[in-house]
């Protein structure tokens, strides 16, 4: 059948080619009658009439109807060029309510897809450069006035401080969308264990007072005591509470606070990490998990300045089957992330 198909080439061909099949069976059972009840010359004339116009009834029928779905094909096909071609900006119509309706609807849910990671793309790129170039021009400048011997003594020392400030800042920049790519490609290469997020709180919170004090900020830990122990893997799971924990720092205010809770919520562990800070919008609140995202001041709430600590957050807390989230509250920001508990 198939090379019967090839042969014939187009569909409008094989429109009429099964119109023909089913047509011309009947003309010839139509005569085969004729002749065995010898009826009159005449009559077997009328009957060949009819079924040759009924025929051509059903040609002209099919061929309408082929010329419709050829219509529609050749939309999808010239859509999908277009796509193909680099368009983004397109559309593809149908003109009835049929599977190659439903195929055009597919193509273009795709099409709109693919407009819309391109545009992450650009977006990543042009923010990725932004944060590269500030602190490579810093850097160029400070080499150039210490190569050229400007400087000398402390100013020097200063200098080769404030040069080490943005190389850790490049290599946290590095690090983070190193482990974004690797998270969101499926690549995950940590394995996971029972961890007692008691602990694990409480270690990180003793590593960030250091910093909070600084500012002048409380940071406390609630966890109960008897709480169950969650499957996942405490470095990266620390690497979360780190990144939550430093921006709730950043955000709030002297003699403001910034509190880690959990507790048990069915078959999971819920963190919350609350602040009395500024707040976020609420209009940004659905964008603030996505990389680079520049909203309002506070909009995106990462460890380097670079929008990338929530969206590192949310892939490694997503890669445990879990989910994070923003809680509402009154003051400051609550964010939460669920992680399951263990067996």
């Amino acid at each position: 059948m198939n090379r019967v198909r090839a042969r014939l080439g187009s569909l409008s061909r094989q429109f009429a080619l099964a119109v023909a099949i089913v047509v011309a069976p009947v003309l010839v059972a139509l005569v085969v009658i004729a002749v065995l009840m010898v009826v009159s010359n005449h009559a077997a004339v009328v009957v060949a009439i009819i079924v040759v116009v009924a025929g051509l009834i059903a040609v002209g029928v099919a061929q309408l109807l082929a010329r419709g779905i050829l219509g529609d094909i050749n939309s999808i096909r010239d859509g999908l060029g277009a796509v193909s071609g680099g368009s983004r900006e397109v559309t593809i119509e149908t003109g009835a309510r049929d599977e190659l309706a439903e195929l055009a609807g597919a193509a273009n849910a795709m099409i709109v897809r693919l407009r819309d990671e391109e545009k992450a793309r650009r977006d990543l790129v042009a923010a990725v450069s932004h944060d590269l170039r500030t602190p490579i021009t810093s850097l160029r400048l400070l080499a150039e006035a210490v190569g050229d011997g400007v400087v000398d003594g402390e100013t020097r020392h200063a200098y080769l401080e404030r040069m080490m400030t943005h190389i850790d800042a490049l290599s946290a920049l590095i690090d983070d969308l190193f482990e974004l790519s690797r998270l969101e490609a499926g690549d995950i290469g940590w394995s996971l264990e029972r961890v007692q997020l008691g602990e694990l709180v409480g270690e990180t919170v003793e590593a960030m007072r250091v910093q909070a004090e600084a500012k002048g900020v409380a940071v406390l830990s609630e966890v109960p005591a008897m709480l169950a122990p969650a499957r996942a893997n405490p470095e990266k799971l620390q690497r979360v509470l780190f990144n939550l924990i430093q921006n709730a720092i950043r955000h709030t205010p002297a003699d403001g606070s910034v509190v880690v809770r959990a507790e048990p919520v069915d078959d999971r562990i819920e963190v919350e990490v609350c602040d009395t800070g500024v707040g976020i919008a609420p209009g940004e609140r659905e964008q603030v998990f996505s990389a680079f995202y520049r909203g309002g001041e506070d909009a995106a709430r990462s460890s380097a300045g670079a929008g990338l600590g929530l969206a590192v957050s949310r892939a490694i807390v997503e890669a445990h089957g879990g989910q994070i989230w923003l809680e509402d509250s009154p003051v400051g920001t609550r964010v939460r992330f669920s992680v399951p508990v263990a067996a």
